[in-house]
């Protein structure tokens, strides 16, 4: 799977749109509700490519990398 450095500051940043978590910002959800995803199919489009990516990041232990990008923007891309 191809990283896009900005999904990290989605990731990090991003409201969980619905469910028992609605409001919740991505990167704060727990592991379970995220696991639950990987076993049961991940919504569609950008939502689900960032939770993929988040359950890559938790199972990993690299939460800890990204909490530092909360409350940030993105680096404006080079002209």
């Amino acid at each position: 799977m191809k990283l896009d450095p900005t999904d990290l500051y989605k990731i990090a940043n991003m409201e969980m749109p619905f469910g028992k978590y609605k409001g919740r910002i991505l990167l704060d959800l727990p592991e379970a509700y995220i696991s639950w995803f990987s076993r049961e199919g991940w919504p569609a489009g950008e939502l689900g490519r960032l939770l993929a990516q988040l359950y890559d990041i938790k199972i990993n232990g690299l939460s800890h990398l990204i909490a530092p990008l909360r409350n940030k923007l993105p680096p404006s891309p080079s002209a």
